[in-house]
Order: structure tokens, then sequence, then C-alpha cells
């Protein structure tokens, strides 16, 4: 290969040209210059001091595993190259790889690039995980492909990140229709039903979204941990519960959704750098998981999808009275084993700040009943902790008890900003808070615009551990941490009408260590 110069905007998004010497032992493959292999771009995650995760995805038509040269290097350039090797990318995971990079050195930045036959990959950049004394760190979720651009994807790929983090709803499941003329989704292979089932749907749609250019950049750019929520498989999907509101043909047996569910979960390991351990097939796959960024900030990834029970209530879309959610004492988000490993990281850790990255919010919101004649005048969205109070207030009496070291809670989902101060009784207002919660907004998934004003108006009276919302704007979360303080930028764009869109910060807010009252500045 010959030298590569790296920029967010352009090598990153997959605009990479090479010409000159093999990658040492990538024998050639089956491609051709009119149809490159790595249209989907690259990516990485899961950084660990001493390792990463690289992947790509081979676009390529054959039944057989194909070598792919790799390297990672000091510089972008290629100058000093300090690992490689020949990854197979095999056809029963739809010719992915995933490169379990180890003897890297913690907190640096490092490039890296893979070649199949006459195909050159564009160069990402990636850093180990490290960092003493600051953290910076990115928080997206919620992309509907069909619902607008992406323009805030080209925001976060120009920041100075050390790790993004991905808590869900990386594709959306919903058939075709979008205003948009180039945002239409793909077909399933049995359309009507609302949704994907097949291997083959997954697939496809996982690579419709990774054509976007500004997803292409921002996977290229930075490391990413992430996690699912429910549209990754099928809204609002409890365990093995399909949703609630399906009916006909749409409606499947538990014992039909694992299928479905282990078709979904296959995709999103195909197209994810992620490190876990797939059998291909199976209806389960384990990705909650931990990452220590020194003694500084110990991040808690959790799933809280695959090992829930069901929603409460049997409300349509599962918003309803909040009764059912405080009466569900049997009810569980994460499963009795992962609320263990999550509750032992948490008391066991060195960090000097611990966060909870997971899917939903965790603080209670009290929502104006929106539907005539407004009887209850409130109602809550039983698919987040609201629907699993009791457990809820046994974790955050766990963390108040054992006196869990600066505890922050990570969340996306609800498509708006939410900056929460969480209690172990949100009755009592004068009580302090015992952790903070960060709620991001959607990339491009939307609000209920007719919502925003008045949960605005409401929230003073109905949620006053509220510090903020907004329901307006799409964007993600910036986040600086060093050892005195915790640092939330929310940044947004205008409009998700067009693909590039300036990004400006519309609030800031600090935690200082040893406290979880949230300040604006």
């Amino acid at each position: 290969m010959s030298e590569f110069v790296l920029n967010r905007r352009q090598a990153l998004v997959g605009v990479a040209a090479a010409v000159g010497t093999a990658l040492v032992g990538a024998p050639a493959a089956s491609a051709s210059a009119e149809a490159p292999v790595f249209t989907l771009g690259v990516a990485s995650g899961d950084p660990l001091p001493d390792g990463v995760v690289l992947w790509t995805r081979l676009i390529v038509e054959a039944d057989r595993a194909i070598p792919v040269g790799w390297q990672v290097a000091e510089d972008e350039l290629f100058r000093r190259v300090v690992r490689s090797g020949v990854a197979l990318a095999r056809p029963e995971l739809a010719h992915s790889v995933h490169v379990d990079v180890r003897g890297l050195r913690p907190g640096r930045v490092y490039f890296y690039r893979f070649r199949a036959g006459a195909d050159l990959s564009p160069v990402g950049r990636t850093k180990t995980a490290g960092c003493d004394e600051r953290l910076r760190l990115g928080v997206v979720s919620c992309q509907d492909f069909q619902n607008g651009y992406w323009p805030a994807y080209l925001g976060l790929s120009d920041e100075d990140l050390d790790v993004v983090l991905h808590l869900g709803d990386y594709i959306y499941e919903n058939e075709p229709g979008s205003v948009f003329a180039d945002r239409v989704h793909t077909m399933p292979e049995t359309p009507g039903l609302g949704q994907l089932r097949t291997l083959a749907d997954y697939r496809a749609r996982h690579a419709q979204y990774k054509s976007d250019p500004a997803l292409r950049a921002a996977h290229a750019a930075h490391p990413f941990v992430s996690t699912w929520d429910d549209h990754e498989v099928e809204s609002n999907y409890a365990n093995l519960v399909d949703e609630a509101d399906d009916t006909g043909a749409a409606h499947q047996t538990p014992e039909e959704f694992a299928v479905q569910r282990a078709a979904g979960y296959q995709a999103y390991y195909e197209h994810m750098p992620i490190r876990a351990t797939l059998v291909p097939g199976s209806s389960g796959l384990r990705i909650y998981r931990r990452f220590d960024f020194g003694s500084l900030v110990r991040v808690n990834v959790l799933d809280t999808r695959q090992y829930r029970t069901d929603q409460p209530g049997g409300f349509p879309s599962d918003i309803g009275l909040e009764g059912p959610g405080v009466g569900n004492v049997s009810g569980t988000l994460t499963g009795a084993e992962q609320e263990a490993w999550l509750t032992a990281g948490l008391v066991e850790s060195p960090a000097r700040w611990n966060v909870v990255a997971q899917q939903v919010m965790m603080a209670r919101t009290r929502l104006p009943n929106p539907i005539p004649p407004h009887v209850p005048p409130t109602v809550v969205n039983l698919d987040q902790w609201d629907g699993y109070q009791p457990q809820r207030e046994r974790l955050l009496r766990f963390v108040a008890e054992a006196g869990v070291v600066n505890p922050v809670f990570l969340a996306g989902d609800i498509h708006s900003t939410w900056v929460n101060e969480l209690k172990t009784d949100f009755d009592d207002v004068a009580a302090a808070p015992v952790a903070a919660e960060f709620v991001g907004t959607s990339i491009s998934s939307s609000f209920p615009v007719a919502f925003d004003g008045p949960i605005k108006a409401a929230n003073p009276t109905l949620n006053p551990h509220v510090r903020y919302f907004d329901g307006l704007k799409h964007g993600y979360l910036r986040c600086e941490v060093d050892r005195d303080r915790w640092r939330t930028d929310v940044r947004v764009v205008d409009t998700i009408d067009v693909r590039e869109a300036p990004v400006a910060t519309a609030a800031s807010f600090v935690v200082e260590a040893g406290s979880s009252v949230i300040h604006r500045v």
C-alpha cells in the first residue's frame, strides 16, 4: 500500500486511494475496482489498555472464505506498523471480519486498514483505553434512516474523543416509507409485517445503514462501545416476548420469535466492532461487559432487552398507568445474573467515576396524558425503568448504601435530551441525589414535537428532579471527565433535512466529584 493521509471528512468516510505494494500476507481475492469490497467502511471498538477490535465487512458474491490483510500503525502514513496479519472473511458471517488486536500500548492513537485482493479499505483511527487524568467520550443512539439525514455524525467525527458509546437502536426494523427519496428502507423478504424477520432482512438493513457516509466517518474516526436496544430486532420486545401490539401474521410465539431474535443478533454481530462470542443460529448473545479507562472511569455496559421480563400493564405501546410499574415486584430489566454482575462491578470498582451505560431512562418520568379526556392526568413509559420500579429502587439504594463512588447513568431511547438527578425516593424533593443521569437525544429518530411544550411546562411539578429537557433537537452528548468533575455538553444540529449542518452546544452541565448534584454552566 502507498501512503494514506487521514482526513476525518474524506479519508474516514471511505475516500482512500492507494497504489503500490500489497499488504503483507494478503493473497488475491475476487474483487474489482468497479465493485470495491469495502463500501461499508471500517470500524473499531471495545478498547482495552492493550487492544481493540477492528471490523470490516466485504461486499462480495462468494461462497468461500476470503483472506483479508490488516495493519495497525502508529502514524496515518503507516511508516511505523506495529501489528499486522491476515483474517478470514467467512461467508457464514456475511464475510465480516473481527480482528481482536493485542499488544498495543495504553491510551495511544493508532491507525488501521485492510486489504482484500486489489481492494484497499479506508483508513481508520482508533485509540486504546488509558486516560488516568482525562477521558472524553461521545454518547449516541437512535438513528432512524428513514426519518432524516445524520449531520450530527459528521460533527461527532470531528470531535476530539477517546471513545463513543452507542446505546442502541442502531437500525430500525420498519418497512419502507420515507419522505426522503434516498432514505427508503430495504424491503424485507415478507412485506406487510411491518418488521424484519430473516437473517437476510437484517443483513440488508445493516448494510444500508452502513452505506451512509456520515456514519462511516464517525466509525472511522473513533472506537465505539456499542450495545443494542429493541429496534435491532423489534420494537419493545422483551426477552422472547414479541411486540405487544403485534397481531395476525406479525405476532409470534416465543419459539418463533427466538428464530427472529437469533437473526437480529447475528446480523448485529456481523456489522459491529464488538468483542463477543457468537454461535450462529443461537437466540442468545452476551454483550453486557465492562471497560476501565485507567483509574479514572469504569464503564458498565448493560443489555436491558435480552433478559428482561415483559412490560407490565399490557398498554398499547407500553404507555400507561404508573401502578403496574410500581407493583412489578418480580419484574427485571437486566435479569438476576446481570444485576449481580453490575452491583459487584460497582462496589469493587477502583475508578474515580463509575458509569452505567444502558438503553432506557432511569429517572421516574411522569408525562402529561395526551389523550382526551386526559384521565388520569399523567402516564408513564412502562418500557423504561418506570415499568420496573422495584428493581430501580433496589439498584439506587444499593448505589447509595454501598457508597459507589461518583455514579453516573447514561441512556438513550427516548429521542430527546434529559438531565436528571436520581433518588431512591423521587417523592422526597429535598433529598440529595444518589446519582446523576444524562439521557442523549437521537441522531435522527423522531420525538413528538407536540409533546415538547407540555412536558417542559409540567416537569417542574411532575418531575422536579429533571434539570433539563429538550425534545426538539437531534444530536449527541459530549462528556469530558477528570478527577474533579464530569462535564456534559448537549451537542445538537438545527435540522436533519440535509446531509450537512453545523453542530452547536445547546447546554452544558457539571457534576463535581463527591456529589451527584448537577449544575448548569
